[in-house]
């Protein structure tokens, strides 16, 4: 599909705003209309803005697993469209971080146009995100009937501006996004989220170099004798901590227990969208392996986020429920420490993201077991990551 142009439609709304909420989104073919992705989700109490910025970015999503390398986005939300052309000021706190989550996105296709349209014209994706609410709700839904897409229109003349340009504007957005001020100076009103991020300990795998994903692998002796060495790391960096937060996983849930017993037995909580990558038919194997079976596949998985290992999930798949992740620690533990045990992959999307990185990050960072990480997070969407791959706990092991 190289060179595919797609028009992304999508909506967000609220029954109260804020009240329970929802999103749609239709990812169609530029030419035929054909619709190639449909998106939509309750996302719980919400006001419609955040709902709309939702469509957008599972749109945008969306757009890229289908492998789009031209997007029009359509919206009947004014403010969406103008915030994410760069036109209005990003002033609501709580918008922030998903414009700056939008505009990342938008940078990995090659050009993305925004256009505004009436409501009426967004009918797809608006039956889309009433479903989603009213299936949240327990009420009788209908099947979201195929629909017309919007007649095409002559976009903006702002919409018709060089790609140089419209990354420029991306990249504007995602600083206004990040921050009011985007600097790591401190905010002494304010109270930073601190996330203390700590790779499990070693497997058997770890040490023989294969890809561990899914397969529910326990530390080695070696991998209980890091973690404890990284629990009297934490516990002098953070001794007030509210949780620790870990991958289901074994060797996650081992790493977390011993590091929540010597943080005074604050309480373990498993969350399942802090797994490892699913790496499909390479689980299991040495790198070595899969370069000599699978090379081309492999290539491929390293030139872009977007493709899967073999019967795997690509890091584009990851990226989202990571991020989902993020988000409701922020809303859960506002203003505290947090100790996030996970895996290579969930850990350097934390990190790519807080750095305002591109996707060649995730291949060139190189994170040890047990290494430790730290990034704090402010009300106003200041972001300041303070250590990466701290492992001087580990020398003497």
């Amino acid at each position: 599909m190289s060179g595919l142009k797609v028009v992304i439609e999508a909506d967000g709304g609220a029954r109260g705003n804020p009240g329970p909420a929802g999103y749609g989104a239709v990812v169609r073919d530029a030419g035929s209309g054909e619709v190639l992705a449909e998106r939509s989700e309750s996302i719980g109490v919400a006001t419609n803005n955040v709902a709309e910025y939702r469509g957008l970015i599972a749109g945008l999503e969306a757009a890229a697993e289908v492998g789009a390398a031209e997007v029009n986005v359509r919206m009947d939300s004014k403010l969406v469209v103008e915030q994410m052309s760069g036109r209005w000021q990003i002033k609501n706190p709580g918008l922030r971080p998903l414009a700056a989550q939008a505009a990342g996105l938008v940078r990995r296709f090659d050009s993305v146009t925004f256009g505004w349209i009436p409501r009426e014209r967004n009918r797809h994706a608006d039956a889309l995100a009433n479903a989603a609410m009213d299936l949240a709700a327990g009420r009788p839904v209908e099947p979201v009937p195929a629909q017309a897409p919007a007649p095409a229109e002559e976009p903006p003349r702002e919409a018709l501006a060089a790609e140089a340009t419209a990354r420029a504007r991306a990249h504007e957005v995602a600083a206004q996004a990040s921050s009011a001020r985007t600097s790591w100076e401190p905010r002494p009103a304010m109270t930073a989220t601190r996330l203390v991020l700590v790779r499990h300990g070693e497997t058997e795998l770890t040490a023989q170099r294969r890809y561990s994903g899914r397969g529910d692998v326990p530390l080695s002796e070696r991998g209980l004798a890091q973690a404890r060495a990284t629990a009297g790391r934490v516990a002098s960096l953070a001794p007030s901590v509210a949780a620790v937060v870990s991958s289901p996983l074994s060797r996650c849930t081992a790493t977390a227990g011993v590091l929540a017993r010597a943080l005074g037995d604050v309480p373990v909580i498993p969350e399942a969208d802090l797994v490892e990558c699913d790496f499909g038919q390479w689980e299991g194997r040495t790198f070595a392996e899969v370069r000599d079976r699978w090379s081309g596949e492999l290539d491929a998985w390293l030139a872009s986020p977007t493709v899967a290992p073999p019967d795997g999930e690509s890091f584009a798949q990851v990226t989202t429920r990571v991020r989902r992740a993020v988000a409701a620690l922020m809303a859960t533990y506002p203003g505290e420490t947090v100790v996030v045990v996970s895996h290579v992959s969930p850990l350097k999307l934390i990190l790519r993201d807080a750095l305002a990185a591109g996707d060649a990050f995730l291949h060139r960072l190189y994170l040890e077991p047990a290494g430790l990480s730290i990034v704090d997070t402010w009300p106003d969407g200041g972001v300041a990551v303070r250590t990466v791959n701290d492992t001087a706990h580990l020398a003497d092991l």
